[in-house]
């Protein structure tokens, strides 16, 4: 039983690696020759095979891929119109969707394509393509395509696989031709995404291929109600975008009236806004809670050679400029073979005839004598040819007909060995001088396509915006003293006791109680906090504490000045140590704030009460013991807002709304003046 479990074992392993293998190398992720996965390499050799100058229907392509692709033909047509759409390989006819919109194209049957002349120029040479027999057998597929520009970098691709996935950005086509242009030279260089969708994009993030990038719309404003946006991030169309901004709406997040999509060979999708909506704030808003902006994580995974890896945009153009190197090469020296080849026949004909070498063959009575006639007679002219004569050589002497030789045009002969003599010391001169001929190659395409690929996105900084910044304060969060409960699903009762804050569901409420102890928490719909609360509000940043407490272990006040506290949430904290008798007496906020403090009376003392200016105390750490304000036992502390003012008598601390809609500590209220009975 074990022994027939271990080879159950084995056998799944051994079938989940293949699988594994499979749809890594032949499916999913793309090689970095070529930059294309199977059904595509299959596709374009498909429409190689087939051209003809001419629109061929898309059925018949994908009915045509089928005989190498080993898959059903929606993948082929899938991989077809995707290919269509990023424009550089092939040319189309009719409905193949729109990028902007997300529509889909029409029927195979209805549209039409064909190979473009970039794609025809760079990325077909049957002397420099490997094949192998197809997943049948009847036909032979390329394994590469000998591809001279980095397509990998060009088109982009995306591909989960078993265990590992891709996502590789399109860059622009004269940026990446440059970049190759300063590798060849030595020189430093940079490319960053460029997207069909345009857009602006931050590439603070990005690491050569990898790291993080973000993309934004180009949002327009109109006026104060009308938002029309313009262009839309990457991975993104106007149906995605409409349906996160209405989703939006519909949480509370934004306020729009109406949203209408008017794209068609351009985008413009329209909002009104909502009254007392302005577009500033929207727009703001846009970019935080819908696709307006995304953030992407590139991955460059590739297939290098047989071996999947993750490299750098850098690393992938220097391997594509490397193998530019070697093909261009490759190209000279075969065609270099052939006129070589061409010279030696003309000139061989040329002496054949010329000296009228035809002659000694009349007097032969066989073939062979003839054939060695003709073998010694070349021998006087060894001198003049490129390598010795073969039977071949020859053979194709003798099938020259006597019409031929009788017209033949000495002049005529000598001008095109000239020619191709000239030809020879061309291909010659490129191969002593291989990067300047790879230069002028690239230099070649950027001035017969380059005009039809500019840039499309903008490359910008944006800083991120703040969910809780540009959040609606849509939420009324109460606190019922009696009840001891808080929350925004808590109803107000009318008591004055009771405390209202307007926030965002993305704010955080800092909570100080009676006893000194002090918590930050995120927005409840109910939540028991006890009886004893002294305030709550949203955090702000810098926002200043004014505080006077009763030490309870030494009966005497003190007074502090502390920022808005770190913290975890949920966590507790104190502003002083715990004891029965500690408790807040004054809780006030920001600068210019003054209190008085009436001590309890004495016969010795000139003055029973004590004007303190909080502005003129240090600010401590929230912790911090603070300042003694008397020797004396306090019997009252109230706040004032200026030294003209009259103590202020506050019964309850309600929130005020800020123009952003939370609510700010620097902007509330002092809390009441709190009378304190004489304690012995």
């Amino acid at each position: 039983m074990d022994t027939q479990r271990g080879k159950l074992h084995t056998m799944f392993d051994q079938n989940f690696l293949e699988y594994t293998s499979y749809v890594i190398r032949e499916r999913a992720i793309p090689a970095v020759e070529d930059g294309l996965k199977p059904v595509q390499r299959r596709l374009l050799q498909t429409l190689y095979n087939m051209e003809d100058g001419r629109f061929h229907k898309v059925a018949n392509i994908v009915g045509e891929t089928m005989k190498l692709h080993p898959h059903g033909d929606q993948s082929i047509f899938a991989a077809l119109v995707n290919l269509a759409n990023k424009g550089y390989l092939i040319e189309t006819q009719g409905n193949f969707g729109n990028i902007f919109t997300g529509d889909r194209a029409s029927a195979a049957r209805y549209i039409e394509c064909r190979l473009t002349p970039l794609a025809k120029e760079i990325l077909f040479n049957k002397d420099l393509t490997e094949y192998v027999e197809s997943y049948d057998g009847r036909m032979m597929e390329p394994v590469t395509l000998p591809a001279k520009l980095p397509l990998l970098l060009l088109t982009g691709a995306e591909g989960i696989a078993v265990g590992m996935a891709t996502k590789i950005m399109p860059h622009n086509f004269c940026e990446l031709l440059e970049a190759q242009k300063k590798i060849l030279r030595g020189e430093e260089f940079t490319v960053y995404p460029d997207f069909l969708q345009k857009g602006l994009v931050d590439v603070s993030g990005y690491e050569d291929g990898n790291g993080k990038i973000r993309c934004r719309a180009r949002i327009e404003e109109l006026n104060d109600k009308t938002i029309v946006i313009r262009e839309i991030p990457y991975s993104t169309n106007t149906g995605t975008l409409t349906d996160s901004i209405e989703k939006a709406a519909k949480s509370g997040k934004i306020k729009i009236l109406s949203i209408n999509d008017y794209t068609a060979e351009n985008v413009e999708v329209e909002i009104k806004l909502a009254r007392g909506i302005y577009a500033k704030d929207t727009i703001k808003a846009l970019y935080a809670f819908t696709d307006c902006e995304v953030s992407i994580t590139p991955n460059l995974t590739l297939i290098n050679q047989t071996s999947p890896e993750t490299l750098s945009v850098s690393e992938v153009l220097r391997l594509n400029t490397a193998k530019l190197l070697v093909d261009l090469e490759r190209e000279l020296r075969i065609d270099l073979g052939r006129l070589e080849d061409r010279l030696h026949a003309r000139t061989l004909e040329q002496i054949f005839i010329e000296e009228r070498l035809y002659k000694n063959i009349e007097e032969q009575t066989n073939y062979s004598a003839v054939m060695k006639s003709v073998e010694t007679a070349l021998a006087a002219f060894v001198e003049q040819l490129f390598r010795p004569v073969t039977k071949e050589d020859i053979e194709r002497l003798l099938e020259i007909r006597i019409k031929r030789i009788s017209r033949y045009d000495i002049n005529k002969q000598r001008r095109e060995i000239k020619e191709i003599e000239k030809e020879i010391k061309v291909i010659r001169r490129h191969l002593t001088d291989l990067t300047g001929y790879a230069l002028s190659f690239l230099d070649n395409l950027l001035q017969k396509y380059g005009h039809l690929y500019p840039r499309q996105t903008e490359i910008t900084s944006f800083s991120e915006v703040s969910f809780r910044k540009v959040a609606m304060a849509n939420l009324h969060v109460v606190y019922n003293r009696q009840s001891g409960f808080m929350g925004h699903q808590i109803k107000e009762s009318g008591a004055k006791e009771d405390l209202l804050v307007n926030c965002s569901e993305y704010d955080r409420l800092l909570l100080i109680f009676s006893n000194g102890l002090y918590k930050v928490i995120a927005v409840a719909d109910k939540l028991w906090v006890g009886q004893d609360l002294e305030w709550f509000g949203v955090v702000e940043k810098e926002s200043i504490f004014n505080l006077i407490y009763r030490d309870g272990p030494e009966n005497l006040c003190y007074v502090k000045r502390f920022k808005t506290p770190s913290f975890i949430l949920d966590k507790e904290y104190r502003l002083f140590a715990e004891h029965p008798r500690s408790k807040i007496l004054l809780l006030d906020f920001g600068e210019g704030r003054r209190a008085r403090v009436n001590l309890m009376p004495s016969p010795q003392a000139r003055l029973n009460s004590i004007d303190i200016n909080f502005d003129d105390y240090l600010l401590k750490n929230p912790a911090a013991k603070g300042k003694r304000v008397a020797t004396r036992v306090v019997r009252r502390v109230t706040a004032a807002s200026s030294p003209s003012a009259p103590p202020k008598q506050m019964l309850s601390l309600p929130g005020m709304e800020e123009p952003g809609g939370s609510t700010s500590l620097e902007d509330l209220p002092a809390l009441p003046g709190r009378e304190v009975k004489e304690e012995e």
